[in-house]
């Protein structure tokens, strides 16, 4: 049975601890409220493991593992925000920092393993770092993934509650350009304006994109100058990368290792790449029939699934050959933005299909 008030009670513990990435105080308390639910739900301690980036949070059935759910228990939202947004449940939404993206979705799996008569093929990961690229947890999200042969990633689902199909790859770089100070009023010509560079890299970066494609390669922020009579030594360009297509990743990490300066008298270095592969629509090929399938028999609405340009660890276990259904966390809204809210009612229905996903993939 489904009981939507342990599983509002439960939301409130975790939202009420924040979890900022890179917080590892904050994020220690954060993986002790995770494993607590999982504790009082499913009867067992799941394993915390310290890593350089906060505490994985590992629960195992105890049995010939089959799906691993996997979600993250990190936050984009500095301590202090649940101050100035406490969690509250009210006109059927529940908000709070987090509550969408993603701690909803690890109130829902637990629920979820707690609903099934044998959970012992399953396992839980839930990670700290997600936020920020996953580089201390990666590894073992591959590793229990092969182990486990398929994934169901509980980030919060798209639009209307559908499944996410797919996902772009996506990746950050920087691009530095160093240039020479000097007085912008009384000798201008002996700087070198580091910040006209940067507008020249800029637009030529903003060609690199091919949207009839699916590649998106847009500067999202400029970091220049020191005060407003000095000629820059130095701008700092950050770049979001997304891509679909075969081949795109080398072409756009090609072009970007190719730029050179305008002006010689400049210098130039980039860093970073993408770092998380496509997930294409081919991982979920049998996943996502299949919760079309349950969610009939279920009576429950009908299951859509969309292709996204967003990541999630779903792109890690897909490159490694693993089928992966992202998105069946909660329905909702606002990822990422102070107005982010759960709706309250879809909760018990997403617990329904997720254990019957569970269920059917574990008795294969």
């Amino acid at each position: 049975m489904v009981d939507l008030d342990l599983m509002l009670d439960d939301l409130a513990s975790l939202v009420n601890v924040e979890s900022p990435s890179r917080d590892l105080e904050a994020l220690a308390l954060s993986g002790a409220a995770v494993a607590g639910v999982i504790e009082t739900r499913l009867g067992s301690a799941p394993a915390v493991i310290d890593t350089a980036a906060g505490p994985i949070v590992h629960w195992s059935g105890g049995g010939s593992a089959k799906v691993l759910i996997l979600g993250h228990h990190d936050t984009v939202f500095p301590l202090g925000s649940l101050a100035q947004r406490p969690f509250t449940v009210a006109d059927g939404r529940a908000t709070g920092p987090g509550v969408f993206d993603m701690k909803a979705g690890i109130v829902l799996a637990v629920h979820a393993v707690a609903a099934l008569a044998d959970p012992s093929h399953v396992e839980i990961l839930f990670s700290p770092d997600e936020e920020v690229g996953s580089l201390a947890s990666r590894e073992l999200i591959e590793e229990r993934a092969i182990a486990c042969g398929a994934v169901l990633v509980l980030e919060p689902s798209a639009d209307g509650g559908a499944l996410k199909i797919a996902r772009k790859g996506l990746g950050t770089f920087q691009v530095l350009i160093h240039g020479r100070a000097s007085h912008a009023g009384l000798e201008p010509e002996k700087g070198v304006n580091a910040l006209v560079e940067a507008a020249h890299q800029i637009l030529v970066i903003n060609t690199f994109g091919d949207a009839g494609i699916g590649t998106t390669v847009t500067p999202t922020v400029a970091r220049v100058g020191t005060t407003d009579n000095v000629v820059p030594a130095l701008a700092q360009v950050t770049i979001d990368v997304r891509v679909e297509a075969e081949g795109e990743k080398d072409r756009v990490e090609t072009a970007m290792a190719l730029l050179s300066p305008h002006d010689p008298a400049t210098r130039i270095e980039v860093s970073g790449g993408i770092t998380r592969p496509p997930m294409p629509a081919s991982t979920s090929e049998w996943l996502f029939p299949l919760a079309v399938s349950i969610g009939s028999e279920l009576g429950l609405a009908e299951v859509q699934g969309v292709a996204v340009g967003g990541g999630s660890d779903g792109n890690f276990t897909a490159a490694c050959g693993v089928a992966t259904l992202d998105g069946l966390g909660a329905t909702g809204g606002g990822a990422h933005a102070d107005h982010e809210f759960v709706e309250v009612d879809t909760m018990p229905d997403r617990v329904r299909l997720l254990a019957g996903l569970l269920d059917e993939i574990s008795t294969r």
